[in-house]
């Protein structure tokens, strides 16, 4: 896991790269590299974060053997062992997944993409052919921006805050920022609060040479994942997913760094915990991380500690106060560049920090059931219901509408462009989870995560996003998953093999910290100030000042269930401080 960043054309020099890299410190703090091409069109530069061949010789950026092709690359190729066997004529100088990678692109190209298992962004320069091939993986848990100047010039990196180092001007993009305040919409599209810069989407790849840029999908879900569902009976389909479940885990554990698990009291954490002892065995003693706001509302600690009960695995408990929140929040913020997800965002943050203390530098997390399974609240109603699937909201656990769009000015708020997810199924089911899979739920949870994991130089791995896992899930019919009023029914009886006699997860609930309570009260004056300086900053011309006070009045007054819409102009307001 690292940052990356590069800059083609005729019009940059090396400062600007050494500026963007310094810029992204924090994802790579054990060693950086830049190199520049002898034609002086391409520059590449790396921050390394070492997981894997901690030697000097896993460095990068990294040369193919003969030096025709430079790689820089963000994340992990878990199955490169068994690529490194299939390719073992080619002459290796490292131990590396990235030295893989470059021998995989030598011998397939761009078809090489289909043969990982893994999370990644890169960028691989030709030298020969003075081209660049960008590509980012399945589901974009990695990240890879870019501006394209007027005179064909590209800066692209992992993050935003890289390309602002680079020169790109930081001007923010009303329509982003319109399609988020009027609909809750973000990181949907290549769009991102940034005028000129763009989001690789997830499953593309990018080419750029001469000035000129082309963006492909190399894979597709749906496509992968096929219309028919899958005739077996449940028995054969549950053998099959629980030996892909056991495999993605084990591949994730493969580190020269200590690796440790998130958990959470429910039933995605219950089986990422059953998994690790079915890889690793039941003396599997690995650090478990769970965060708390001390709010026995919330915390799902006492889930968690009847989890590890009889389990040999330390409980690192990582605590949200509320007097933490103004300045993390500022710190959370400078490292997300867009808006992120409010206090359960802060409090992750906690867990990440807590685990570089303790020397943990991997951390496996539990992403990904809910969307694969249809675990949402939403799930439930919405297929039986005549809305179209774009229109159902992506908010669960409140009643009132998440947004307010009628606290924005007439004239922005018609800047929103509305919103079509893709139906590419026959049946509503699993057109609501491909939508919740690539343009809403996880691509903005894995945006979240991935910055706060780096804010604390340190790797997240996501084993239930493993694509063989979700085709395979796709394929399942609807009473697989959704049943008796509840989500998730096959994976709850593959679950149910899995978990030690005697563990309860915790109830579904859809709110992780006192949020709402906390902003009415201890955090009242706190974000007003911030309400108040989005008013005074951007929001002046896209904001209703005295719509949004009335409505925030509203809310300390105890006249709505949820914060969502609160959340969003605190949030503007910290951008603008930035």
């Amino acid at each position: 896991m690292c940052g990356i960043a590069g800059l083609f054309g005729n019009n940059w020099n090396p400062n600007q790269l050494t500026a963007a890299i310094g810029s992204q410190r924090h994802r790579g703090p054990d060693a950086e590299g830049i190199w520049l091409s002898p034609s002086k069109r391409a520059g590449l530069g790396h921050n390394r974060l070492s997981i894997i061949d901690l030697s000097e010789a896993g460095r990068q950026p990294m040369s193919s053997h003969d030096g025709r092709w430079w790689i820089a690359f963000n994340g992990e190729i878990y199955n490169y062992l068994e690529l490194r066997a299939e390719l073992s004529e080619y002459p290796y100088r490292s131990h590396s997944d990235t030295e893989v990678l470059l021998a995989a692109y030598e011998r397939w190209g761009e078809r090489c993409l289909d043969r990982l298992i893994g999370m990644f962004a890169l960028l691989i320069w030709d030298e020969r052919e003075q081209k660049l091939f960008a590509a980012r993986d399945r589901f974009g848990i990695k990240p890879l921006n870019y501006h394209l100047n007027s005179d064909g010039t590209l800066a692209i990196a992992s993050e935003i805050k890289a390309l602002f180092a680079a020169g790109v001007a930081g001007e923010p993009d009303e329509i982003a920022w319109a399609n988020y305040l009027n609909a809750g919409l973000y990181d949907h599209s290549p769009r991102t609060f940034w005028r000129g810069v763009n989001s690789l989407p997830a499953g593309h790849c990018l080419t750029w040479q001469a000035g000129k840029v082309t963006i492909s999908r190399w894979y597709d879900l749906a496509e992968r994942s096929g219309e028919a569902f899958d005739q077996r009976n449940e028995a054969e389909v549950r053998e099959e997913y629980l030996a892909l479940l056991q495999d993605s885990v084990r591949l994730r554990f493969r580190s020269d760094v200590p690796v440790g698990i998130n958990l959470s009291g429910g039933l995605d954490s219950s089986t990422l915990l059953g998994l690790v002892h079915a890889v690793q065995g039941a003396d599997s003693d690995v650090k478990a991380f769970t965060f708390v706001t001390g709010d026995e509302h919330y915390d799902e600690l006492p889930w968690v500690e009847q989890m590890l009960a009889r389990t040999n695995h330390p409980a690192m408990v990582c605590r949200l106060d509320v007097a933490d929140v103004p300045a993390l929040a500022e710190s959370v913020q400078h490292h997300q560049d867009e808006p992120f997800g409010g206090l359960p965002t802060l409090a992750y943050a906690r867990v990440f920090e807590r685990a570089r203390q303790e020397g943990v530098i991997v951390l496996l997390d539990g992403q990904g059931m809910d969307e694969q399974w249809a675990g949402y609240d939403y799930y439930q109603t919405a297929v039986s219901s005549a809305a179209a699937v774009g229109s159902v909201s992506v908010i669960q656990g409140t009643k009132d509408r998440p947004v307010k769009p009628e606290c924005l000015q007439t004239e922005f708020r018609a800047l929103a462009e509305e919103f079509r997810a893709p139906q590419p199924f026959s049946d509503r089911l699993r057109n609501l989870q491909y939508r919740d899979a690539l343009l809403t739920k996880i691509p903005r949870a894995l945006r979240f995560n991935d910055r706060i994991s780096m804010r604390a130089s340190t790797e997240l791995r996501e084993p239930f996003l493993d694509h063989r896992l979700f085709e395979l899930a796709l394929r399942q019919p609807m009473e697989r998953k959704l049943g008796n009023g509840t989500g998730k029914v096959m994976l709850r009886r593959i679950a149910a093999e899995l978990l030690p006699q005697g563990v309860v997860e915790a109830p579904k609930r859809p709110l992780q910290t006192p949020q709402r309570e906390w902003l009415r009260g201890a955090l009242r004056d706190w974000a007003t100030a911030q309400i108040e300086t989005a008013l005074n900053g951007w929001g002046a011309n896209w904001l209703n000042a005295s719509a949004v006070r009335a409505a925030w009045r509203q809310y300390l007054s105890g006249e709505s269930d949820n914060s969502f819409y609160v959340w969003q102009w605190i949030n503007l307001g910290l951008m603008n401080q930035r």
